[in-house]
Formats: C-alpha cells, structure tokens, sequence
C-alpha cells in the first residue's frame, strides 16, 4: 500500500478587489475529511492559505509551483497524490485557437497573480509515475479544461463538444475574440446569480431576474454569492498597482506577467517570451505580423522596446532563453498530443463557466462545489467513485439553483475508480 500525499490550496485574496470568503474553510474542510475518512497523515498534507497569522509561505505562484513540484518529486509507484485548489480562476486568450481543447488558457490565480495554466499542470501531470493516480480538484471558474487532452467523461467544454452542439467557435487570436470572452465571463456571472434568484424567488422570467438580480448586485455586492471568476481587468488593474507600470491590457498579459515575475513566471509564460524573441531576432516578427495576431504585434513592440533599453533590459530576458521549447507550437495552447493516463481533474465548472463563492444567512463560507463534495462524502459511508461524485455534485448544485456544472476529466480506466482511492 503506497502513501497518499496530498497538497491544499485555499486562497481568499483578502484586502484586495478580488476578495472571496470560502476558500479558506473548503481547505479546512478538505483537511479533516483528509484524515479522518481517507486515513492521510498530517506530516503528509501541505497546506498553503493567505489567511492572516499564518505562518507557513503565502499561496504565490512560486510557491504552488513549488509545492506541486515536490508533491509530484516525492511519488513513488503506488503512492495516491491529491491536489485541491480553491479560489479564483481565469481564462487567458490563446495565441492561437487553432489546436487547443478549448481555444482559451485556463489558469487556476494564486495569491499574486502569477498565474498557473492548464500547461502547466499538464505537463506536471505528465512527470506522476507510473503507478500513481493524481487527482486535482479545482474549485474555481473556468476551471473545465485545466487537465489539457485529458478525456472528458463528464461536461462540454472540450472544442468538439461545442462544435457537436451547434456552437459556433470565434477565433481567439482576433480582436473580437479578446473582446467577446470578456464578455462572456461577465454574461456568465450574471447567469449564474440569476438563476439562483429564479431558485430563490420561484420566477420563471429570466428578464425579470437578470434585472432584478443585476440591481441587487449593484445595490449591495450580492452578499449570497460571488462569481470566482477573475476577468482579466482585475489581475491587470492589480499587476499595474503591482509592477508600477500603466502600460499593461489583455494582449501584452503575457508579457506583463514575465517581465513582472522572470525566472518564477509560468513555464508556458516563458516559451512563448522564447519564441516571440527568437521571432523578432529572425526578422519574423513585425508589427503587422499575422503568425500570431494582436498578441503577434504587440509582442513586437513591447521587445523592441526592452532591447532598445540596453543590456540590461535584454539581460532580463534570460529565464525565457534558458526555457526549453521543444518546438514553437509549444507556445500555443494544447498543442501537445499525448492525454494523461494517471490524472483524474474534477472542475468546479465548465471552461466557460463561473464557480460560486457562497455565504450562507449564518455567516458561514463555502465554495459550491467543495460543499457538495463534502455533503455527499457525509453521507455515503462506502466508496463514492469519481463518476458518482461528480454527477452528484451537479444534481446537488442544480437543485440548489447553481448554474455551474462540475466536469470530471480522466481516462476511461479511472472513471469508475473510488475517490481518492
């Protein structure tokens, strides 16, 4: 019988615009369940929160990072890993849609906004050791897609799933796509308040209750329930206040991110600085260059700009130089083929979902989807497989007037494997 290790990240943002109030309980929560019903050993669980006297590292992206490194660095053949994140998610744009599951990068939003992409977790995914299961559970929106190529069992939010239901798909490379996805995380916020109006109030006019609800958030937050949706205007706006810099929007995110955090940016973050500099030195990277659109050009400004700063701007590129790159299609989103054998991903919602944030009349905070995940543990004294999990948590959800829907992404083997096994 191998060990189960496991890794608990809760992070509340506290004090800033981005401020939740469950996530630090679903972490506590998680840990008990941990022990007292899996049989985990305390020395065996890590556990980063933001939450004030805490003493152990703060959940930066450095420090997940390297928390997930050791998780995985410590796995021998038959250990059981677990990974549960609760807070905010977001959804970067892609340098191109063309190959990608969803057409966008999903990233999970550490304390300081370094983020962490679904590349990255794939790829960590990718070094467990035969033998090992890993199961990540990430409480968060747009979090459906955050194991890149794994098989969706349960949820739509793969690229040919929406194709298969008549949706139509808009490149993300253009202007309008920038545009649009922004928009659409702040349709789906609203969405999901007004259903739970509708639940609430028992309306079946969904004019009536997006109004209705729209007004009440203006009026007093909507203290019930917050989207845990990030939309890029928050990180940016907290990035300029961050780095001192104004000249941060959603196309040089990217870039942002690197020239703000250097060696401890995002993996992903640092092959597509690579790329973008080996581009501009070959002379294939212009400002009207199409090979990547609106990101294409202004990484082209934004290069030229630091080299024209001297060498020591250009010394600064050195952690993206030093990144390797298989090829330059690493750059852009799940480009890589192969599909995780030994991951399991249960998502707080689809891609193009908002996962809820909830405070109940009581006082008491909780993340939707980690409390149907602890009410239906509570209530089963037997194995619970990952299959039934999920489709409990989304009846569960449904019923309380949550328009999220938990997805399940894991191999047809692990799909009717008991929950943390």
């Amino acid at each position: 019988m191998g060990r189960k290790l496991a890794l608990l990240v809760g992070i509340n943002y506290p004090g800033t615009k981005a401020e939740l109030r469950g996530c630090h309980n679903d972490v506590d929560r998680m840990h008990r369940c941990l022990v007292d019903r899996f049989g985990f050993e305390e020395d065996d669980i890590r556990v980063l929160v933001d939450r004030d006297g805490s003493s152990g590292p703060l959940p930066t992206g450095a420090n997940i990072r390297r928390a997930l490194a050791r998780l995985v660095g410590a796995a021998c053949p038959g250990d059981f890993l677990f990974f549960h994140f609760s807070g905010h998610g977001t959804r970067l744009p892609a340098e191109t849609g063309q190959d990608d599951d969803t057409g966008y990068d999903e990233c999970i939003v550490p304390s300081d906004m370094n983020l962490i992409t679904d590349d990255d977790v794939s790829e960590l995914v990718q070094k467990v050791p035969d033998g090992c299961i890993f199961t990540i559970i990430s409480d968060s929106c747009h979090s459906g897609g955050l194991l890149e190529k794994a098989k969706e069992q349960i949820g739509d939010s793969t690229r040919e799933s929406e194709t298969q239901s008549g949706e139509s798909e808009e490149s993300s490379d253009s202007p309008t796509g920038f545009r649009s996805f922004l928009k659409d995380t702040v349709r789906d916020v609203f969405k999901s308040h007004s259903r739970r109006f509708r639940s609430r109030h028992g309306s079946d006019d969904d004019e009536e209750a997006d109004a209705q609800v729209e007004a009440e958030a203006e009026a007093d937050g909507d203290d019930h329930t917050k989207s845990r949706s990030l939309p890029l205007s928050t990180p940016i706006e907290m990035l300029k206040q961050q780095s001192g810099k104004e000249d941060v929007d959603v196309g040089s995110i990217r870039m942002t991110l690197f020239n703000f955090f250097g060696e401890d940016a995002s993996p992903k973050v640092k092959k597509f600085m690579k790329v973008m500099f080996l581009k501009y030195c070959e002379g294939k990277l212009g400002e009207q260059d199409g090979v990547m659109g609106m990101v294409g050009g202004l990484a082209y400004k934004l290069l030229k700009a630091k080299l024209e700063g001297g060498d020591e701007e250009e010394d600064a590129l050195r952690p993206a130089m030093e990144q390797e790159v298989g090829g330059e299609e690493e750059v852009y989103a799940g480009a890589r083929s192969w599909a995780p054998t030994n991951g399991i991903l249960i998502s707080g919602c689809q891609s193009s979902q908002t996962s809820a944030d909830a405070t109940t009349a009581q006082g008491s905070s909780f993340g939707a989807l980690s409390n149907a995940i602890q009410t239906i543990l509570e209530g089963e004294e037997g194995e619970v497989t990952n299959r039934d999990l999920v489709m409990g948590a989304r009846k569960a959800l449904a019923k309380q007037g949550y328009a999220q829907q938990p997805g399940l992404y894991c191999s047809d083997e692990l799909l009717h494997v008991a929950f943390i096994c």
